[in-house]
């Protein structure tokens, strides 16, 4: 089943022709109007007439988060203002969001992707899709939400937290289709089961998770406790949001990435070449509709591989496999990014903490946790304990409000966390993800 079948099944050769088709108009209009790529490929002694195949993609320069963070807030739109009709942005190592706009167009094609991604994983238009990611400058939940109203599907815009009255919503509208982070459904179907709810009895038949690292065992758990078919989807916000890739019902096996859309290609992230069909390595992503922001070799610091071997589906895009990892030191907590930089941002600027800090992440009754240890100079250790509590409280509230994820600050005595000669471990991440 299909949203939009000719696409999704174009033979290969013309889906090449497309995407190259669509990436020299792209690279046409970002060196028109977007003096960071201009120059950026005057450098590289490259100008958009020069493409003559995909191949050649390999001769552009890479976009990086650190491009985006120089050109904050607009500086790499490829549209005046007054075509922007939505914002959205992500959090940025230094506190500052990396920023992304849309144009109408870009609405309608980002709407049209996660149709295509909800009939891929199972749905279809008589679902009640209860969609529990965030909404706000997050793209989660306004992503899927316009994706599911896109389909015809009725969707139930909820959000997350409240999580008894999500029980009680999904029983009583009678949801089919669950959208959230994979450990946010596990932590649901262990409140229902404290409320004495059955969610096998519940009428889900198939949950789309992403927006943090999962593995298959995960999944497992998903599916034995929610009784549904778990689907995994990746995206982010830099080149759309959600549904930028997704596995397909029949198969699950890698995910199905829009190349009609998206460029990708995979690159060893020491050297910046190219790697083999199969072989793992960092996701770079070409943006070849967008209008707002589009991004030219956006490395995502994401670590997967690529097959384009056919699959059971039918569907001819190219398949990633999950997520295993970064190649930067970014954490995703909750379906939030956070960098150890950005929390020693926070921490440098409060008197009587020092620079040196650990941070903790685990997860209990299946949800991510964040604990920052972090060392205090001698006078301020000494000092009473609701001064320390004060501190530990006001150092949670910061982190809180610059970041938008929750922690918990343990104080430890002056020169307790290991030093290093070499870098530092700043990280230790307990999760079996």
């Amino acid at each position: 089943m299909y949203y939009n079948e000719e696409f999704e099944t174009l033979p290969r050769p013309a889906l090449e022709a497309l995407q190259l088709k669509r990436l020299r108009s792209m690279l046409e209009r970002v060196y028109a109007n977007v003096p960071f790529y201009r120059d950026s490929l005057n450098t590289a002694g490259i100008t958009p007439d020069k493409i003559k195949s995909l191949d050649d993609l390999q001769r552009l320069p890479f976009t990086t988060k650190q491009n985006m963070r120089d050109s904050y807030p607009y500086g790499l739109f490829a549209a005046p203002m007054e075509e922007i009709v939505r914002i959205h942005a992500s959090s940025g190592t230094t506190g500052k969001p990396t920023v992304v706009g849309y144009t109408h167009k870009d609405i309608e094609i980002w709407s049209e992707l996660m149709a295509r991604s909800f009939v891929s994983a199972g749905a279809h238009k008589g679902d009640i899709i209860h969609n529990a990611y965030g909404y706000g400058l997050f793209t989660g939940g306004l992503g899927a939400h316009y994706g599911a109203e896109k389909l015809g599907a009725s969707v139930i815009p909820i959000s997350g937290g409240n999580t008894k009255r999500q029980i009680m919503i999904m029983q009583d509208f009678g949801s089919t289709v669950l959208t959230c982070t994979p450990s946010y459904s596990l932590f649901m179907a262990e409140e229902a089961k404290a409320e004495g709810v059955d969610f096998k009895k519940l009428k889900l038949r198939v949950g789309i998770f992403g927006a943090e690292p999962w593995s298959e065992a995960m999944r497992c758990e998903i599916e034995e406790k929610l009784g549904l078919t778990a689907i995994d989807i990746y995206g982010l916000s830099e080149i759309m949001g959600p549904g930028v890739a997704i596995e397909c019902i029949e198969a699950k096996r890698g995910l199905h990435i829009w190349e009609d859309h998206f460029i990708p290609e995979i690159i060893n992230p020491e050297t910046g070449q190219r790697v083999a069909e199969g072989e793992r390595g960092e996701l770079v992503i070409t943006t070849i509709t967008k209008q707002g922001i589009p991004l030219v070799r956006y490395r995502t610091r994401d670590i997967t591989s690529i097959t384009y071997e056919p699959c059971i589906c039918g569907r001819t895009h190219a398949r990633i496999t999950r997520m295993s990892g970064r190649s930067d030191d970014m954490l995703i907590i909750r379906g939030v990014n956070v960098f150890p930089s950005q929390i020693e941002s926070i921490l440098v600027g409060i008197e009587g903490v020092e620079p040196h800090y650990l941070l903790v992440v685990d997860r209990n009754e299946n949800l991510d946790t964040l604990e920052v240890q972090v060392e205090v100079n001698e006078l301020l250790f000494s000092d009473e304990v609701k001064v320390l509590q004060r501190l530990a409280k006001r150092i949670e509230k910061e982190i809180k409000d610059m970041l938008g994820v929750t922690c918990s600050a343990k104080l430890v005595e002056p020169k307790t966390i290991q030093r290093s000669e070499g870098k530092a471990r700043r990280v230790i991440d307990n999760r079996k993800l």
